[in-house]
């Protein structure tokens, strides 16, 4: 563990051991600037003396692995999920603008005010979101600890040949990936009937049955396509709706494949545009190489280490265990109507008993996370995973106001010691 240091200037410089830490906020030489991860301001002038610091990132969908090293020893190690969310909180936001047009005066949409019309290049939220959050880490860790390089991983995934894998096919060559697998079909809807033999997939009826295509995620956040919709007779179809069974099939999600290859280049382009530091890309298959030769076991964390360039560096195995959350909801009421017509209404107050959603506070020597508030004074505290707090029930009075937090939840963790003791991970 290390605490990051600044110096009266506000520049990052070379992080320090917590005795050393200890002892300049005693003197009065330092004083603290964040709790998480612990961070000091110099108040006198030093030396500012750096050595070569590389940030290794393996970058990714639904985990993104981030490690800072020098030759010698892994000055910071995190593990941050970004968010997943987006595609459907645009969904009600489309809904709740669609409900409301419905209820004016019709208005010609204006497809000359779209952004995708204005801009080359634009891409879906949902995407911008996730390279946002992979430059914003990079940012976030370069105000702490002085970065000279930076090396990201990124993956091009084949989902065809992925899908040809999985279902036992030839692998596609040449021609055979402008031939996708609705080829010479009419439509979705007709590619899986024939896909499904025309069988229900629940009772398994082909017979004097009215077949229908039901999406396997609703598509408020799911697609058309052929690996989201399976074939389902008529009274299977209504049971499914009202929760009475359960479709027996599973999708196979490519989602994050394909935002991989959508992201990558833009990913690579902007950090070198946005960092004044030498930005360099890497893949997978270097980092297998050298996970295979020093016997490391496969993890974000690992492979960002070696990512960076520093396969001697020693771990201690404290890592930051991060998640993005949103800013702020600013949807007043909810999308769905309650008795009598109306909508309810979907926002607290910003402020219950002086705290804040997703506030960091203290109950019983522990850091929690504020997940929700009531007017009664009780709170829904939880831990990163989600974890409950005496069932989520308490009492403002019991806990301990630390930080407040905007974008990004971070807790302190200890890694799980790797099989091998002797690789150069460990300390």
């Amino acid at each position: 563990m290390y605490v990051y240091v600044i110096n009266k200037h506000g520049q990052p410089i070379m992080p320090c051991k917590p005795q050393k830490a200890r002892v300049l906020l005693q003197e009065g030489k330092a004083t603290v600037v964040k709790q998480v991860p612990f961070t000091i301001k110099l108040l006198y002038g030093s030396s500012s003396y750096k050595q070569p610091v590389s940030l290794g990132m393996d970058a990714g969908s639904r985990h993104i692995g981030i490690a800072v090293t020098t030759a010698k020893k892994v000055l910071y190690a995190e593990e941050l999920k970004p968010r997943n969310d987006v595609v459907k909180l645009l969904s009600t936001r489309r809904q709740n603008r669609r409900t409301r047009r419905n209820h004016l005066r019709y208005r010609q949409a204006r497809f000359d005010n779209r952004v995708h019309s204005k801009h080359k290049g634009w891409l879906a939220p949902s995407v911008e979101v996730k390279i946002q959050e992979h430059l914003n880490a990079i940012n976030r860790i370069m105000k702490i600890l002085p970065i000279t390089e930076i090396h990201i991983e990124t993956a091009e995934f084949d989902t065809q040949r992925l899908k040809a894998m999985e279902n036992g096919k030839p692998l596609p060559v040449g021609e055979d990936y402008q031939k996708g697998e609705m080829y010479d079909s009419f439509n979705a809807r007709q590619y899986v009937l024939k896909r499904d033999n025309y069988t229900c997939q629940c009772c398994k009826k082909h017979k004097d049955i009215k077949l229908h295509v039901h999406h396997i995620e609703t598509r408020k956040i799911g697609s058309n396509s052929p690996n989201n919709l399976v074939t389902l007779c008529k009274d299977c179809h209504e049971k499914v709706h009202k929760g009475l069974i359960k479709i027996p099939v599973k999708k196979k999600n490519y989602r994050d494949a394909a935002f991989m290859g959508i992201m990558r280049n833009t990913l690579i382009s902007r950090a070198k545009e946005t960092f004044d530091v030498p930005v360099t890309n890497t893949f997978g298959y270097i980092t297998k190489y050298y996970r295979e030769t020093y016997n490391i076991e496969k993890s974000h964390i690992n492979d960002a280490i070696i990512i960076s360039k520093n396969y001697n560096a020693k771990f201690d195995g404290e890592y930051y265990k991060s998640k993005a959350v949103r800013h702020h909801n600013r949807q007043i009421h909810k999308a769905n109507f309650i008795k009598g017509g109306r909508k309810k209404l979907n926002q607290a107050p910003y402020i219950v008993k002086e705290l804040k959603l997703f506030d960091t506070v203290e109950y019983q020597d522990n850091l929690y996370f504020v997940f929700g508030r009531r007017q009664s004074g009780f709170m829904d505290i939880r831990t990163l995973d989600g974890t409950k707090v005496n069932k989520g029930s308490i009492s403002y009075k019991k806990i301990k106001y630390i930080n407040s937090n905007k974008g990004l939840l971070v807790e302190r963790r200890k890694a799980i010691p790797l099989v091998d003791k002797s690789t150069s991970f460990l300390s």
